[in-house]
């Protein structure tokens, strides 16, 4: 049997860790499914990564890494990616609102052969009116941009070896992990689950974080928005030829049109377009910017096994560092940095 790496992203989840990783532990011992569990701690606030410590004294199947500041759920999702040993890769919400009774029917349907395994929400669980609302129009938003049906998909799947390989290689900095395992293809199979309540704590998605994460998500991934500017100029042209056409027309006749409304109100629709289409162009080339600087999605702080020599590509000196980018850690030689 295979080995699957269930990867945990958390982010100040002091109070879910021990819960996490006991449950899953627990689930996959009696499916009698070999496995290591991967904590990824974002850069957490709180007791989150003492908290993966304690479980990987526990249990040694159990591993944590630590960023240095947070980076996001992304770049926790493919740090996870990059480090996992198994051959095949699971990724869980350390909040459990993704069950891990469903796991092991994913890790059957990989036994027959498929290579991504996509967790489909059947339905959404309890959530306000406001957060229902606003997450509706985000999904319904990014869904027509990216063409993947965000509603009752998440980041709840199961990846083959092939797949995380694929996943690691591609050279971009801004990932779309929920996009991408649609884009690469391979063979798909689905399972539904009904989201959980959280035990613990509150979710870390806002409003605001939501809409962030719709913008660096849509530009990472697509070009719409850059579309939608061509299609802005072309309505603009479109309904400039005809009102021009219209004015010319009552010249001749001797009928001049009147005022200022008119043209107040075509100079404030066309500036605003204007203004529009260049908030997008720019923010497209902020992530070029971004993209072009080659900086690493990630920096890993600590580590539960700091003693393993074995080091993946990317690794190197720099001044007194163990330099390992974007894969493992900057650990510096001074001693006690970060305890």
């Amino acid at each position: 049997m295979g080995l699957l790496s269930v990867i945990v992203p958390s982010y100040n989840e002091e109070d879910n860790i021990a819960l996490a990783a006991r449950t899953v532990a627990q689930i996959l011992h009696d499916a009698e499914i070999p496995y290591e569990i991967l904590f990824v701690d974002d850069g957490s606030r709180d007791k989150t990564y003492a908290r993966i410590c304690e479980e990987s004294r526990e249990n040694p199947k159990v591993r944590g890494l630590s960023f240095s500041r947070n980076f996001g759920k992304e770049a926790s999702i493919f740090a996870g990616l990059r480090e996992a040993r198994g051959d095949c890769c699971v990724i869980l919400d350390c909040d459990l609102q993704f069950p891990p009774k469903v796991i092991p029917d994913m890790y059957r349907l990989w036994e027959q052969g498929y290579e991504v395994v996509e967790g489909i929400k059947a339905s959404r669980g309890k959530e306000s009116l406001l957060h229902k609302c606003s997450a509706g129009a985000f999904y319904k938003l990014i869904s027509r941009c990216t063409h993947v049906d965000m509603q009752s998909s998440s980041d709840f799947k199961l990846l083959d070896r092939k797949v995380v390989d694929v996943l690691v290689a591609l050279p971009e900095k801004d990932t779309f992990f929920r996009a991408l395992s649609f884009w690469v293809g391979f063979k798909t199979a689905s399972v539904e689950f009904e989201v959980e309540q959280r035990r613990f704590g509150q979710s870390k998605w806002s409003f605001k974080g939501l809409v962030n994460y719709a913008v660096q998500n849509i530009t990472s991934f697509t070009t719409v928005p850059l579309q939608a500017v061509t299609f802005i100029g072309t309505v603009l042209l479109i309904s400039s030829v005809v009102l021009g056409i219209q004015t010319l027309v009552k010249f001749l006749m001797g009928r001049a049109v009147e005022g200022f409304t008119t043209v107040i109100l075509l100079l404030l629709i066309i500036g605003g377009a204007i203004m529009i289409s260049l908030g997008i162009i720019g923010h497209y080339i902020a992530r070029i910017y971004d993209e072009v600087k080659r900086r690493p999605k990630y920096i890993v702080a600590r580590r539960t096994d700091e003693g393993v020599e074995e080091k993946p590509p990317g690794c190197g000196k720099r001044e007194g560092e163990d330099v390992c980018l974007p894969s493992r850690t900057i650990r510096r030689k001074e001693e006690n940095r970060w305890q």
